[in-house]
């Protein structure tokens, strides 16, 4: 099956750091785009990273910069969202997705999705 599997969330204080984990099967990320968005409850989804392995671009949204980090790792097929000093405005699920990433304008989902991991920071 060609699918992504987004893992790593769960319950954090506020100030404390989650590794999201975004692993595939069925195809690899060396000739892709990976993006993680967000959405909380009564929210619009919003755009929070994304890579592309093609030309290095990388994309933060503004509300994440200086405390969030995306990476790659081929050898394991996995993208990462290393998340620090978390808010409890950071809750949400998030979703790992192949998308259109540009550092200028943003990410727009373009094909799979994995399903939710439940981010919950406490204050």
């Amino acid at each position: 099956d060609v699918q992504l599997q987004a893992s790593g969330g769960g319950l954090v204080q506020a100030g404390g750091s989650l590794r999201l984990s975004c692993a595939a099967s069925g195809f690899t990320f060396d000739d892709d785009a990976i993006g993680w968005f967000r959405q909380a409850p009564g929210k619009e989804r919003e755009g929070v990273s994304c890579f592309d392995s093609r030309d290095g671009d990388i994309y933060y949204a503004d509300s994440v910069k200086g405390r969030f980090t995306i990476s790659s790792d081929n050898a394991k097929n996995t993208v990462y969202l290393q998340m620090n000093s978390l808010k409890p405005e950071d809750t949400a699920a998030y979703y790992c997705a192949q998308v259109v990433c540009s550092s200028r304008y943003g990410q727009v989902g373009n094909g799979l999705w994995g399903q939710g991991t439940q981010v919950t920071v406490s204050s």
